[in-house]
């Protein structure tokens, strides 16, 4: 069976090497270079149930928690109770994890578990430590892999996916068939102009899917990371060191979170981020990380070094001296939790098309994700959509798909930087039904002025508004405040039906 596989971070590469051995004929497309994803930035671990004070069910009810209730139970147990295989797979492909002195996997706790279950690499390294076992596996292998290759659209016959065309960074268009088509594009954090993520991940799946007539849902639940570098473009403070000990404070140097949630600076990632918005409002400054106190002076810039090189590194060459000085950090766009609606197989809703990784919406993460899940579901949901390829898909599965790619009418007058702006604005931390109404009308008018793309870049453009539009309009239909996605409409209206004396009978 012929396998293509659009992307190459985690999901993709675990996703080719599984199909792979399973006999299949397996190509990887992928914009950039073999290595060019989200999964090398990826400073947290995979969160797994090993320790004797910990459990699936366990891992599940802190995941659902996390998410508002909003996450599909059957998706979550599927995600924990793979949790611990996929572990050990990855392990024997060659990822070294880091261990403890007795030899087992070390564990540490992060923002919203119960208990330690999160397992890292190198420290904060993680992600590049799972993406350097996996490439060297793929390049053992006979998958082919096609670099510098942007996905452009998927091809429709017959209401089934049967291949993708594409443009290659010299502007030549290409046409691929297959017999399965995987999705393993990543996300879109480039929505915003304060992003975790790298330059790729403009939406690329995304978009052809919702182009395609995919069935999507969730996409109003973007996640924003609380501790960005203030300054440092795509630079990342990870969550494990609030896991470790650091604390938030404000510019008269308190620490805000206390009042704010029961949990602090381990409160789940929305209340956080929010929190830590609010404060740099309050005072037109960021908010600042002190990891000063995680081991007694002069210990502490050693500890720091080993146990976070990545991160240290990082400060070091924003002349900072982490061990001694606060960190000033700011919000950023972070990981979007809805996606391509899929099964626990990664199947969608078009015949002959799967979805893994950020891009798919497989149910697990609701309205808000549970920190260091991102990476599990990744090689989870990739290793089960791979064994899946070629099972026939479930009777009574709602099948749909009408391709539409408009015709040009002419130059376009907006840049990403205007989305992206208004974006951050309009469909951020914080939305209103005004604001969106607003975001809605101008991106409608920018998607009127359609183009066609003949550079990798306008093709990330055309993505990019195409994302837009329909997160922000199912922002616009989810009017209740919900894990990451905050309503102060919706905050209002119970503030002031809360002042209403006939609100206590209501």
């Amino acid at each position: 069976m012929r396998v293509l596989i659009v992307g190459s971070g985690l999901a993709g590469l675990e996703c080719a090497l599984t199909a792979h051995e399973l006999g299949h004929d397996v190509t990887i497309l992928t914009k950039g270079q073999l290595a060019d994803s989200a999964t090398a930035w990826a400073q947290g671990g995979v969160a797994v149930a090993l320790g004797p004070d910990d459990s699936p069910a366990l891992h599940a009810a802190d995941t659902m928690r996390a998410s508002a209730n909003l996450a599909v139970p059957s998706a979550v147990d599927v995600l924990v109770s793979d949790g611990p295989d996929i572990v050990r797979e990855l392990t024997e492909r060659g990822a070294h994890f880091d261990r403890a002195s007795d030899g087992e996997l070390a564990r540490g706790r992060e923002a919203a578990h119960s208990v330690a279950r999160v397992i890292h690499a190198g420290g904060d390294a993680t992600g590049r430590e799972i993406e350097r076992a996996l490439i060297a596996a793929i390049r053992s292998t006979t998958v082919t892999v096609v670099e510098h290759t942007a996905l452009l659209d998927l091809i429709l016959h017959d209401g089934r996916v049967t291949g993708v065309t594409t443009l290659s960074d010299a502007g030549e268009a290409g046409r691929w068939s297959a017999d399965a088509v995987v999705l393993a594009t990543g996300g879109a954090g480039m929505l915003y102009p304060f992003t975790t993520n790298p330059a790729v991940a403009t939406g690329d799946g995304l978009a052809a899917a919702l182009r395609a007539g995919a069935a999507t849902s969730d996409l109003e639940f973007v996640q924003f990371h609380p501790t960005a570098l203030a300054g440092a473009a795509g630079a990342l403070i990870s969550e494990a060191v609030r896991g470790d000990g650091a604390v938030l404070r404000n510019a008269a140097g308190e620490r805000f979170m206390l009042t704010v949630h029961p949990d602090a600076e381990l409160a789940p990632r929305d209340v956080v981020a929010r929190a830590v918005a609010r404060q740099m409002a309050a005072d037109r400054a960021p908010a600042w990380l002190d990891a000063t106190a995680l081991r007694p002076a002069p210990d502490n810039a050693a500890y720091l070094a080993e146990r976070f090189p990545t991160i240290d590194r990082l400060c070091r060459a924003n002349g900072i001296d982490w061990s001694r000085a606060w960190v000033p950090v700011t919000p950023a766009a972070h990981y979007i939790m809805g996606g391509v609606d899929t099964d626990s197989d990664g199947r969608t809703t078009l015949p002959g098309l799967w979805a893994v990784g950020e891009v798919a919406r497989t149910g697990v993460h609701g309205a808000n994700r549970l920190a260091s899940n991102s990476l599990l579901e990744a090689a989870v949901f990739a290793r089960r959509a791979a064994r899946s390829l070629d099972i026939p898909a479930p009777s009574g599965r709602s099948l749909r798909g009408t391709h539409h790619t408009p015709e040009p009418a002419g130059a376009r007058t907006w840049r990403r930087e205007d989305l992206q702006n208004i974006m951050w604005h309009a469909a951020g931390l914080e939305r209103s039904e005004d604001g969106l109404r607003e975001a809605d009308a101008q991106i409608a008018h920018w998607a009127e002025q359609t183009f066609t793309p003949s550079t990798v870049h306008e093709l990330e453009d055309r993505n990019l508004l195409d994302v837009a539009r329909a997160v922000v309009r199912a922002a616009l239909g989810r009017r209740e405040s919900v894990g990451a996605h905050y309503r102060v409409d919706d905050e209002a209206a119970r503030t002031d039906a809360n002042r209403r004396p006939e609100a206590h009978h209501v």
